[in-house]
């Protein structure tokens, strides 16, 4: 059988839901971190599945601004 306490609304306890508290701190960093790093090669097959043209200098550039938006954020 299971036990019941019956409590008026003025004695518990209200708090907000935060839900950095619940995450363990050091693998949100490494994921945090790891998406800063992103490859020609994952660009060159984004660009392929999304039928771009692309040169070498334009991947180059992109790496350079996604790397520094993500960092941003």
């Amino acid at each position: 059988m299971k036990h019941i306490e019956v409590v008026k609304a003025g004695e518990v306890e209200v708090a907000p839901f935060i839900l950095s508290d619940f995450i363990h701190h050091a693998h949100y960093a490494e994921t945090r971190n790891s998406e800063k790093n992103i490859s020609k090669k994952a660009l060159k097959r984004l660009a392929k599945k999304a039928g771009l043209a692309y040169t070498e200098n334009q991947m180059q550039f992109a790496r350079k601004i996604i790397a520094v938006y993500l960092e941003q954020r």
